[in-house]
Parts: structure tokens; C-alpha cells; sequence
């Protein structure tokens, strides 16, 4: 058990996976651009709160990492919100370089999938 556990209060509110878990949205905070979503739990969470860095769950590894670590791509924290169902974390980030691991500034910049004509 970490040595502060996450905020009885914030943890209340958050509804995970089965596996203990909640998708966190990696958002730029100045632009708005939607950079990645990653995992996290209770202790991944606190994490990220108390040191602005973005901490998140492996769910490969089986292990948690911080965002930059080994890339320098650092996730500096600006503000963290729940949304109304407390089930998805939104983590606004100064996104130093990539936030992608395939090196692109986003996750989601690669694969547009086209809505069918008129819609």
C-alpha cells in the first residue's frame, strides 16, 4: 500500500474496470489536441496528483510507468478531472514531443475513419 493512499474522496467517485482500472485521456492542455489515452489505477492516479507527471498502468507489463521516462517524452500535469460518471480520467498535459510510442505527436493522427457520405 503507498505510503499516502489516493484521496478517500476521489476514489469514492471513480468507477474501474473489473480489473481495478480507469481509461485516462491525455489531453493538451493549450490546444485541445486529444494526444493518447492510457490506464490507470487508484495508485497510478495518486501518482499523477501529487507529482505532476503522468503515471499510468501497463496492462502488457503488468506494471505502472511514467510518461517520458525513457522516451523524454514527458506529460507535464496541468489539471486532472473526472467526468460525470466517474468512470474516465481527463489529464490536461504540456506534452513534451511525442505522447504516441510509434513517435507521432498523437495517437490518433494515422488511421482516420471516414463517416459514410451524407452522414
Amino acid at each position: 500500500m503507498p505510503a499516502t493512499p489516493l484521496d478517500p474522496a476521489i476514489a469514492a467517485r471513480l468507477k474501474r474496470t473489473p480489473d481495478g482500472l480507469v481509461p485516462a485521456i491525455a489531453q493538451q492542455y493549450d490546444t485541445g489536441e486529444v494526444l493518447m489515452l492510457g490506464w490507470m489505477d487508484d495508485e497510478a492516479l495518486r501518482r499523477t496528483l501529487t507529482t505532476g507527471r503522468c503515471t499510468y498502468w501497463s496492462r502488457s507489463r503488468r506494471e505502472y510507468w511514467v510518461k517520458g521516462d525513457t522516451s523524454g517524452h514527458v506529460q507535464h500535469v496541468k489539471s486532472v478531472a473526472l467526468d460525470c460518471d466517474g468512470d474516465t480520467v481527463l489529464v490536461k498535459v504540456d506534452q513534451v514531443g511525442a505522447a504516441c510510442h510509434s513517435g507521432d505527436r498523437t495517437c490518433f493522427d494515422s488511421d482516420l475513419l471516414l463517416p459514410a457520405a451524407g452522414q
